[in-house]
C-alpha cells in the first residue's frame, strides 16, 4: 500500500483513517506552518499565544479521545529550545487540553538512541506509516504499511516513547517559552 493524503485532505484522514492509535515523532527544528502565523510573529516579540483549543484540529482530538482513541506524540528539542521548539511548548498546553499526550525528548538524547535522524512520521494503530512530504503540498503525507518501515516505526515510537518525559515535567527543566 502507497497512498498519498494531501494537505488539504489530512484533517480529513484523522477522522476516518485509525482506529485505536495516532503516534507521532516531530524532529524538525522549525514549521513552517506555524512561522506563517501571526500568532507566531506575535510569540516572538513577547506575546503568549491564546490558550486556543476551539479549531477543527482540536475539536477532532476530542472528539477522538472521548471516543477512546489515543493520540500522542513526541517532540524532540534542541538545547537550547529554537524559537518554534519554544512556541511549540507555549501551545501544548491547548493540545492536552483537547486529548493528546505529548511527551518531550531532548534531541542529543534522541540521537545517542539513533532516533533523532528518523525524520517526522505519523503511525497509525501500529499498522499504517504516513511520513511527511514538506515539499508538495499534493503529497503531504505519503501512506505506506511496508512490514520494513512500520516495523522500524515501532520501534522508533516504542524507544522515544520510553525515553521521553511528560509536558509538565519537561516544562519544568527548560527555560520558560517566552
Amino acid at each position: 500500500m502507497q497512498h498519498v493524503v494531501p494537505a488539504a485532505r489530512i484533517l480529513d484522514f484523522f477522522r476516518d483513517g485509525f482506529e485505536h492509535t495516532a503516534w507521532r515523532l516531530e524532529t524538525r527544528r522549525e514549521y513552517a506552518a506555524d512561522q506563517g502565523t501571526e500568532e507566531y510573529q506575535q510569540f516572538l516579540r513577547g506575546v503568549m499565544p491564546p490558550h486556543d483549543d476551539g479549531g477543527p484540529w482540536f475539536t477532532n482530538a476530542r472528539a477522538q479521545t472521548a471516543d477512546g482513541r489515543r493520540i500522542e506524540r513526541v517532540r524532540l528539542v534542541d538545547e537550547p529550545p529554537t524559537d518554534n521548539q519554544r512556541y511549540l511548548l507555549a501551545t501544548t498546553p491547548a493540545n492536552l487540553a483537547a486529548g493528546e499526550d505529548i511527551r518531550y525528548l531532548f534531541r542529543s538524547a534522541a540521537a545517542a538512541l539513533n532516533l533523532a535522524d528518523e525524520g517526522d512520521f505519523w503511525l497509525f494503530d501500529s499498522r499504517v506509516l504516513a511520513r511527511f512530504n514538506w515539499t508538495d503540498p499534493a503529497r503531504r503525507m505519503e501512506l505506506t504499511t511496508d512490514p520494513e518501515q512500520v516495523l522500524r516505526a515501532c520501534q522508533v515510537r516504542d524507544a522515544a516513547w520510553h525515553y521521553a518525559v511528560p509536558y509538565a515535567e519537561f516544562i519544568s527543566r527548560v527555560p520558560s517559552p517566552m
